[in-house]
């Protein structure tokens, strides 16, 4: 986008926001307007992003974003110490903890295995993985169902099961209200696999 037309300043703006993940040029276009309209909105983002980037960081045990040291999740006793939920990113233990049905722990990755991307097991948090596996009796490898998903999770599986750990995977399939007519054939495959009794 050619940002030569605004002034300086307000065309870096729109280079900036147009970098963030779904925000194309012309919605960067709308909110830097919006932004320099409403200065008061602009400093408060201002501030809360100068405080996310100083006060979050990482678990030193799950590798989750935390503000504070181990995390509240790992910090609590109340949770299953033998379960362990291996997730991509940050986000997915803020999906998963919404549903209020895993009891356990977690250890986020930072991403999965993407030779074409030159992301190998010592660009993701595998080795943290390793070291905390003591007293774990199940892995549940929850990635998104994605080639790389797929492929980091049967890596995973590969080193965990040696060493006599249950490693299980969440199940793919149709989403609630979904219709068979509209979906594809590997998810239709994959809610067949996912089956259960009832």
């Amino acid at each position: 986008m050619d940002f030569l037309r605004y002034p300086q300043p307000l065309g870096d703006l729109i280079s900036s926001l147009a970098r963030l993940p779904g925000i194309g040029p012309k919605t960067a276009g709308r909110l830097a307007f919006y932004l320099l309209q409403q200065p008061q909105v602009s400093e408060d983002l201002a501030k809360a992003i100068i405080v996310a980037n100083r006060d979050i960081k990482k678990c030193s045990i799950c590798s989750n974003f935390t503000d504070q040291d181990p995390c509240a999740i790992c910090h609590n006793t109340q949770r299953d110490q033998t379960a362990l939920c291996v997730v991509e990113h940050p986000r997915d233990v803020v999906s998963l903890e919404k549903t209020r049905e895993f009891k356990g722990v977690y250890h986020v990755l930072h991403g999965v295995l993407s030779p074409m991307d030159g992301i190998g097991p010592e660009n993701l948090t595998i080795n943290q993985l390793l070291k905390r596996l003591d007293g774990i009796k199940e892995v549940v490898m929850a990635m998104n169902p994605t080639v790389e998903g797929e492929a980091t999770a049967l890596y995973l599986a590969r080193l965990l099961k040696p060493m006599g750990i249950r490693v299980s995977r969440i199940a793919h399939g149709l989403p609630v209200g979904g219709d068979l007519e509209y979906a594809d054939e590997v998810t239709i495959a994959r809610a067949l696999e996912g089956r259960r009794d009832l």
